[in-house]
């Protein structure tokens, strides 16, 4: 694992910005008048009804050189938090929290939700020297982690990136999450980069949610012809962003609307289900054209048949579509959400250059956590749903 030492190229920007180097810090516990914070949490998967707030979880300890401890000033949800409160991929997580079975199968409860953060540091470990007490940063906690719906949050400092200065921690804590959603999806397995991207045709479907919204900036930015699919009501908000052509997939067979525009270079799928079965129909073939989709069966497979038999499932269904497509001249890839500070430090440059906004639906306050997530069940959002954490309401 990388960890953003001194000798890192990342300490060495932070001193170019003017960070100071701080002092050595040891591994310390938390200090003894604090032994506990308030959270919401699960302790049991299902409904909205599971949601508990409690004032008692545990206060976060640093146990790894390269962790660092935020508080938390704001927090949203994205529908992995809904999967996640039902039991979604479960056996998948538990496995990355405890893969030799040192827990009891009861060992991820207390739950804590939520992805996002944006926040100061209050702690930092004996080998951070990129970040400092104080320092305002945000950073999308992975899902195998205790989450950001708490006073407190515990992140590996590789996971952490400087808050963009134009943001405030509300809408800060909208981007993290889906811009590295995002960013998997477009850069890191669709290829597409500033250099590349310019006057190709990109088609969106999903355009609308939170990964939407952000890939659609993001793709604009570096210069492609973006077509997004939505509903006619958010037609304004995808123009604003920057869309060039926008689809309502409720005015018609969305296929057949499609199939009258000229063919794409590349796809990104936040909706799955039947769209997989024609989509890839409207790429130009033997040109290295790629569909990517973030709608796959790994974390249910791993439910249903257990780690192993959903892992080679898993394998199984990757490969044998991702030749199929292949031998008709497209690329077929999934993409899933992965952590990165560097990569958030890339996303924050666009976000201060005004390449990308933050796209937020509603906020609550940290006494409406369960009200933010019927909010988020009952679709049809447009951007983030964001918790104020620090409101005392």
């Amino acid at each position: 694992m990388l960890w953003r030492g001194a000798a890192s190229g990342r300490a060495l920007c932070g001193a170019l910005r003017g960070v100071g180097q701080p002092p050595v810090r040891g591994l310390r516990a938390s200090p003894p008048s604090r032994s506990s914070m308030p959270s919401w949490v699960i302790d049991r998967y299902g409904r909205n009804d599971v949601l508990r707030f409690t004032r008692d979880m545990l206060f976060p300890i640093i146990h790894l050189p390269n962790e660092v401890i935020i508080k938390v000033h704001a927090a949203s949800l994205n529908p992995i938090d809904l999967s996640m409160r039902s039991g979604y991929g479960a056996a998948a997580l538990n496995m990355k929290r405890d893969p030799l079975k040192l827990k009891s199968t009861e060992g991820e409860f207390p739950l804590t939700l939520g992805r996002d953060v944006s926040g100061v540091i209050m702690e930092c470990g004996l080998n951070v020297s990129y970040f400092k007490p104080g320092d305002e940063v945000w950073a999308a906690v992975p899902p195998w982690k205790q989450g950001t719906l708490s006073e407190f949050v515990v992140a590996s400092g590789n996971e952490v990136s400087f808050k963009p200065k134009c943001l405030s921690h509300i809408e800060a804590a909208s981007l993290p999450y889906v811009g590295l959603t995002a960013w998997s999806a477009v850069k890191q397995v669709g290829g597409l980069n500033q250099s590349n991207c310019g006057g190709k045709r990109v088609l969106i479907l999903g355009a609308s949610g939170g990964v939407g919204t952000f890939a659609v900036q993001l793709v604009k930015a570096w210069g492609a012809h973006v077509t997004a699919v939505c509903s006619q009501d958010a037609s304004t908000l995808m123009k604003k962003l920057g869309a060039d052509d926008v689809v309502d997939y409720k005015a018609g067979n969305l296929e057949e609307q499609l199939k009258t525009l000229p063919l794409f270079d590349f796809i990104l799928d936040n909706v799955g289900g039947s769209t997989e079965k024609w989509a890839l129909d409207l790429l130009k073939k033997w040109s290295g054209a790629t569909y990517v989709t973030l709608v796959t069966p790994f974390l249910i497979n791993m439910d249903k048949l257990g780690v192993a038999d959903g892992m080679l499932q898993t394998g199984v269904t990757v490969g044998s579509k991702t030749l199929k497509h292949l031998f008709k001249g497209v690329h077929y890839r999934w993409a899933f959400f992965a952590p990165s500070g560097p990569s958030l430090d890339e996303i924050a440059e666009l976000v201060d250059s005004g390449k990308i906004q933050p796209v937020i639906d509603e906020v609550f306050t940290f006494s409406e956590v369960p009200k933010a997530f019927e909010k988020l069940e009952g679709g049809h959002a447009r951007g983030k749903t964001v918790i104020n954490v620090i409101s005392k309401q």
